[in-house]
């Protein structure tokens, strides 16, 4: 999944936040470097991560994104999922995104000192951009699209994918309805393990 679940399903809790939202840029064992809370953060995002790539809806989903950006589709599915997280009422009913998205900022805020070097340069441009709320609106998803086209090596067009995203819209919603409920099972099981050993 992308940003927005990473925090939607870190509990409120600031350093599975920071842990959560840090992990791709923190490679292997070099999560022991990290405070407790922000290695469980981590693990977490790590065990989202596997979860959902290897569930097999996702496996069908991304078919959908598969002719216009092969290896890629799972990257450009989470990017999906997080808009439909985004307009999903039960997750952020009414007004409650933009204050999540607020909270997400400010929280991050008080562990810079902690970021990675690559997310250190990311993060000023989500807090100012307002990436998490901005999930909600299309042309958000496709300004996400092609800042994931900019970082892969083998692409460099975006509009086909975007293309593809408002083809199948309807069907990739009813993916992610299928899907997010299993992950926020999956997820509550995993963080209460997290709490209780401390291994993943």
């Amino acid at each position: 999944m992308n940003f927005l679940a990473h925090a939607y399903l870190s509990f409120r809790q600031p350093e599975i936040l920071a842990g959560n939202m840090i992990s791709d840029f923190v490679k292997g064992k070099s999560r022991f470097d990290y405070p407790e809370g922000i290695q469980k953060g981590i693990m977490l995002h790590r065990a989202i991560d596997t979860f959902t790539d290897n569930h097999p809806l996702n496996s069908e989903a991304k078919k959908i994104f598969r002719p216009a950006v092969g290896l890629y589709a799972g990257a450009f599915l989470d990017v999906a999922y997080d808009h439909f997280l985004a307009i999903d009422q039960i997750a952020f009913p009414g007004e409650s995104l933009p204050v999540f998205s607020q909270w997400v900022y400010s929280t991050l805020e008080k562990f810079e000192l902690n970021f990675p070097e690559r997310f250190a340069v990311v993060f000023p441009y989500m807090k100012n951009h307002d990436w998490l709320y901005n999930y909600r609106q299309r042309q958000g998803i496709q300004r996400s699209m092609e800042g994931l086209v900019r970082r892969a090596k083998f692409l460099d067009d975006s509009t086909g994918v975007f293309y593809l995203f408002g083809e199948h819209y309807e069907k990739l919603e009813k993916y992610y309805q299928a899907f997010f409920p299993e992950l926020l099972l999956f997820v509550n099981n995993y963080y209460q393990k997290l709490l209780t050993t401390g291994k993943d």
